[in-house]
């Protein structure tokens, strides 16, 4: 059995992968040997094999890549490419043109996408994977605020926006907001809409991105930057950025695990999904890779400890099982 520093030094190892992976926004495992026993993957029960396809969200990627990762050590013969495009990106391009298996998303599907699978005849399930606290980011050396409201939230962010630190509040200096944050590609983008800014819109004066290092790049090396992003990749990375509270009217609350768990953390804490293809789930290993994504959605150590999203339930797991597989039968026939 590991000691606790040695479980606590490999999940600072995990953390540190998933943040190398995030930043690259892709991960390929072909050609990945070795069992987690350590073994060569031949233990003669495990015949599954073949590609599975996935795009979708920059915020539940470094959940699926987690898995992911440990789901081929265990079948070698599954050969997975994941791509982070946006819940936007993924729906549009890739899964409601029959191109991947799964959508990651960080909002649920809308109606324009929902359409757009109806056209091309892709149905799917909706899963629940996690529980996120969408976080605002500043420069570590920012020591001049430490929280926003959600209405001065809203003027850094509206469409038509403060330009100056001190037109959003007196005492901040008199110096010009640089943002950065989620392409509109993004579910990241449309819930922050949604939570924040509602009619008011997007401002277009920012550095869009669908990569979450590049918005922590550009707040790093900003005093006077800000930028949002899924809390993930604060997590992994804590003392490179600066995570504000978020004030909606109760005193300030800052993200974590605990806060978004318990409802505190409003209005920014929301869940996360993917969406299987039901057409997809015909083929035995992404079946079986989908239980054992939703198998691996309570994972506290995993969900929690190396990726930084609050795990569902037992309960919403067991009704998300229920789901699956019965869109599995329905696939198999």
């Amino acid at each position: 059995m590991a000691s606790s520093h040695d479980a606590d030094a490999t999940g600072i190892t995990r953390r540190k992968s998933l943040a190398a992976i995030a930043g690259a926004g892709a991960l390929g495992l072909a050609g990945c040997t070795q069992s987690s026993d350590g073994g060569d993957g031949s233990d003669g029960g495990d015949e599954l094999s073949g590609p599975i396809n996935i795009a979708g969200s920059s915020t539940v990627f470094p959940l699926m890549s987690a898995i992911m990762e440990d789901f081929a050590e265990e079948h070698p013969g599954v050969d997975p490419d994941i791509s982070s495009t946006g819940s936007g990106g993924g729906f549009s391009n890739f899964f409601c043109t029959g191109d991947t298996d799964f959508n990651n998303a960080s909002r649920p599907i809308q109606p324009a996408e929902e359409e757009l699978c109806a056209e091309n005849g892709v149905e799917y399930i909706e899963l629940i994977a996690a529980t996120d606290a969408l976080t605002v980011v500043v420069n570590p050396d920012a020591d001049w605020i430490d929280s926003l409201t959600t209405e001065e939230l809203a003027q850094i962010w509206k469409s038509d926006p403060a330009q100056t630190w001190d037109e959003v509040r007196d005492e901040f200096p008199n110096e010009e907001i640089n943002r950065f944050g989620a392409a509109d590609t993004s579910g990241t983008y449309d819930y922050f809409i949604e939570a924040i800014l509602g009619e008011e819109g997007h401002t277009s004066d920012y550095q869009a991105t669908e990569q979450d290092n590049s918005i922590a790049n550009g707040v790093a090396g900003d005093e006077y930057a800000i930028g949002y992003f899924g809390f993930a990749y604060y997590f992994q990375n804590p003392d490179q950025l600066k995570a504000l509270g978020i004030d909606d009217g109760d005193g300030p609350v800052e993200p974590s695990l605990e806060t978004a768990s318990s409802g505190e953390y409003t209005p920014l804490s929301r869940p996360l999904f993917t969406y299987p293809s039901i057409e997809s789930l015909a083929e035995e290993h992404i079946a079986e890779f989908a239980r054992y994504f939703v198998e691996q959605t309570t994972n506290e150590d995993l969900v929690a400890g190396d990726v930084g999203y609050v795990p569902a339930t037992e309960e919403t797991q067991e009704e998300q099982m229920e789901k699956l597989e019965d869109a599995i039968e329905r696939a198999q026939g």
